[in-house]
Protein backbone atom coordinates (compact mmCIF):
# COMPACT_ATOMS: atom_id res chain seq x y z
CA UNK A 1 0.00 0.00 0.00
CA UNK A 2 1.37 3.30 -1.14
CA UNK A 3 0.42 6.30 0.84
CA UNK A 4 0.73 10.12 0.77
CA UNK A 5 0.93 12.36 3.27
CA UNK A 6 0.84 16.40 3.91
CA UNK A 7 0.20 18.99 6.57
CA UNK A 8 -0.18 22.34 6.80
CA UNK A 9 -2.06 23.58 3.71
CA UNK A 10 -3.82 26.42 5.01
CA UNK A 11 -5.82 26.49 2.34
CA UNK A 12 -3.78 26.03 -0.65
CA UNK A 13 -3.44 22.71 -2.92
CA UNK A 14 -0.07 22.68 -4.93
CA UNK A 15 -0.87 21.06 -8.23
CA UNK A 16 2.33 19.11 -8.16
CA UNK A 17 1.31 17.15 -5.42
CA UNK A 18 -1.09 14.98 -7.44
CA UNK A 19 1.62 14.36 -9.41
CA UNK A 20 3.24 13.36 -6.93
CA UNK A 21 0.98 11.06 -4.83
CA UNK A 22 -0.53 9.41 -8.23
CA UNK A 23 0.55 6.26 -7.36
CA UNK A 24 -0.69 6.41 -3.79
CA UNK A 25 -3.80 4.01 -2.72
CA UNK A 26 -4.65 6.93 0.17
CA UNK A 27 -3.73 9.99 0.80
CA UNK A 28 -3.47 11.30 5.18
CA UNK A 29 -3.18 14.75 5.46
CA UNK A 30 -2.04 15.69 9.38
CA UNK A 31 -4.05 18.66 9.99
CA UNK A 32 -4.46 22.61 9.74
CA UNK A 33 -6.28 22.07 5.84
CA UNK A 34 -7.73 25.33 5.79
CA UNK A 35 -10.51 25.54 3.77
CA UNK A 36 -12.94 22.65 2.94
CA UNK A 37 -11.86 23.00 -1.06
CA UNK A 38 -8.34 21.46 -0.46
CA UNK A 39 -10.29 18.62 1.34
CA UNK A 40 -12.81 17.96 -0.95
CA UNK A 41 -10.15 18.26 -4.09
CA UNK A 42 -7.62 15.80 -2.14
CA UNK A 43 -11.08 13.18 -1.89
CA UNK A 44 -11.97 13.35 -5.46
CA UNK A 45 -8.42 12.51 -6.32
CA UNK A 46 -7.97 9.65 -3.99
CA UNK A 47 -9.58 8.15 -1.03
CA UNK A 48 -8.37 10.69 2.39
CA UNK A 49 -7.61 10.33 6.01
CA UNK A 50 -7.79 13.42 7.53
CA UNK A 51 -7.24 15.22 11.08
CA UNK A 52 -8.33 18.62 12.02
CA UNK A 53 -5.56 21.21 12.84
CA UNK A 54 -5.48 24.57 15.27
CA UNK A 55 -6.49 26.75 12.67
CA UNK A 56 -9.41 24.70 11.22
CA UNK A 57 -13.22 25.70 11.48
CA UNK A 58 -16.35 24.00 12.18
CA UNK A 59 -16.70 22.79 8.33
CA UNK A 60 -13.20 20.99 8.08
CA UNK A 61 -14.15 19.67 11.91
CA UNK A 62 -17.74 18.33 10.93
CA UNK A 63 -15.66 16.18 8.22
CA UNK A 64 -12.52 14.71 9.94
CA UNK A 65 -11.57 14.16 13.34
CA UNK A 66 -9.00 15.19 15.81
CA UNK A 67 -7.47 11.89 16.02
CA UNK A 68 -7.08 8.73 13.35
CA UNK A 69 -5.81 5.30 14.78
CA UNK A 70 -5.65 2.86 12.22
CA UNK A 71 -4.53 0.06 10.66
CA UNK A 72 -2.79 -0.40 7.15
CA UNK A 73 -1.09 -3.19 6.35
CA UNK A 74 -0.43 -4.51 9.92
CA UNK A 75 0.76 -1.34 10.77
CA UNK A 76 -0.87 0.43 14.04
CA UNK A 77 -1.27 4.49 13.19
CA UNK A 78 -2.02 7.36 15.15
CA UNK A 79 -2.41 10.83 13.48
CA UNK A 80 -3.13 13.96 14.89
CA UNK A 81 -2.01 17.47 14.02
CA UNK A 82 -0.59 18.24 17.36
CA UNK A 83 1.77 15.71 19.08
CA UNK A 84 5.08 16.67 19.19
CA UNK A 85 8.05 14.24 18.33
CA UNK A 86 10.21 11.97 20.12
CA UNK A 87 11.44 13.20 23.33
CA UNK A 88 9.04 16.13 22.85
CA UNK A 89 5.70 14.62 23.00
CA UNK A 90 2.48 17.08 23.37
CA UNK A 91 1.41 16.31 27.10
CA UNK A 92 -1.91 15.77 25.89
CA UNK A 93 -0.88 12.78 24.45
CA UNK A 94 2.14 11.82 26.05
CA UNK A 95 0.85 9.39 28.19
CA UNK A 96 -1.45 7.62 25.25
CA UNK A 97 2.05 7.07 23.41
CA UNK A 98 3.46 5.56 26.38
CA UNK A 99 1.21 3.07 27.38
CA UNK A 100 -0.09 2.05 23.73
CA UNK A 101 2.60 3.45 21.15
CA UNK A 102 1.70 3.03 17.46
CA UNK A 103 4.16 2.08 14.88
CA UNK A 104 3.73 4.71 13.42
CA UNK A 105 3.12 8.66 14.80
CA UNK A 106 1.96 11.02 12.24
CA UNK A 107 2.00 15.12 13.24
CA UNK A 108 1.71 18.09 11.50
CA UNK A 109 2.09 21.97 13.14
CA UNK A 110 5.20 22.68 13.39
CA UNK A 111 6.17 23.26 9.61
CA UNK A 112 9.86 20.98 10.07
CA UNK A 113 9.57 17.97 7.95
CA UNK A 114 11.25 15.48 10.38
CA UNK A 115 11.46 11.41 10.18
CA UNK A 116 12.72 9.79 13.05
CA UNK A 117 12.94 6.74 15.04
CA UNK A 118 11.33 6.96 18.71
CA UNK A 119 13.34 4.12 19.95
CA UNK A 120 12.32 4.48 23.98
CA UNK A 121 8.47 3.54 22.71
CA UNK A 122 9.46 1.44 19.18
CA UNK A 123 8.07 3.96 16.43
CA UNK A 124 8.79 5.82 13.65
CA UNK A 125 7.46 9.43 13.76
CA UNK A 126 6.95 11.42 10.67
CA UNK A 127 6.21 15.03 10.13
CA UNK A 128 5.40 15.67 6.34
CA UNK A 129 6.52 19.69 6.80
CA UNK A 130 4.08 22.23 5.44
CA UNK A 131 2.54 22.14 2.05
CA UNK A 132 1.13 25.66 1.66
CA UNK A 133 2.35 28.94 2.35
CA UNK A 134 1.70 30.52 5.45
CA UNK A 135 4.04 29.65 8.07
CA UNK A 136 7.93 30.64 8.76
CA UNK A 137 8.84 27.07 7.10
CA UNK A 138 11.11 28.15 4.06
CA UNK A 139 10.43 25.36 1.66
CA UNK A 140 6.66 23.63 1.29
CA UNK A 141 7.20 19.28 1.44
CA UNK A 142 5.14 16.34 1.34
CA UNK A 143 6.26 12.43 1.70
CA UNK A 144 4.99 9.27 0.39
CA UNK A 145 5.93 5.83 1.47
CA UNK A 146 4.33 2.14 1.03
CA UNK A 147 3.30 0.17 3.82
CA UNK A 148 4.16 -3.62 3.59
CA UNK A 149 3.95 -6.44 6.87
CA UNK A 150 3.22 -3.80 9.15
CA UNK A 151 6.30 -1.13 7.99
CA UNK A 152 7.43 1.57 6.43
CA UNK A 153 9.68 1.17 3.60
CA UNK A 154 10.68 3.50 0.52
CA UNK A 155 9.90 7.00 2.06
CA UNK A 156 10.02 9.65 -0.57
CA UNK A 157 9.58 13.47 0.34
CA UNK A 158 9.07 16.19 -2.44
CA UNK A 159 10.20 19.75 -2.20
CA UNK A 160 7.34 22.12 -3.79
CA UNK A 161 9.10 24.97 -3.71
CA UNK A 162 10.03 28.84 -1.60
CA UNK A 163 7.21 29.18 0.87
CA UNK A 164 7.85 32.38 -0.43
CA UNK A 165 7.33 32.81 -4.14
CA UNK A 166 3.66 31.98 -4.80
CA UNK A 167 2.69 30.77 -8.43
Amino acid sequence: MKIGILSDTHGYLDEQLFGFFDTCDEIWHAGDIGKTAVLYALRDFKPVVAVYGNIDGQEIRIETSEHQRLNREGLDIWMTHIGGYPGNYDRRIRDAIRTSPPGLFISGHSHILKVMPDKHNELLHINPGAAGYIGMHHVRTAVRFDISSGRVTNLELIELGSRSIKK
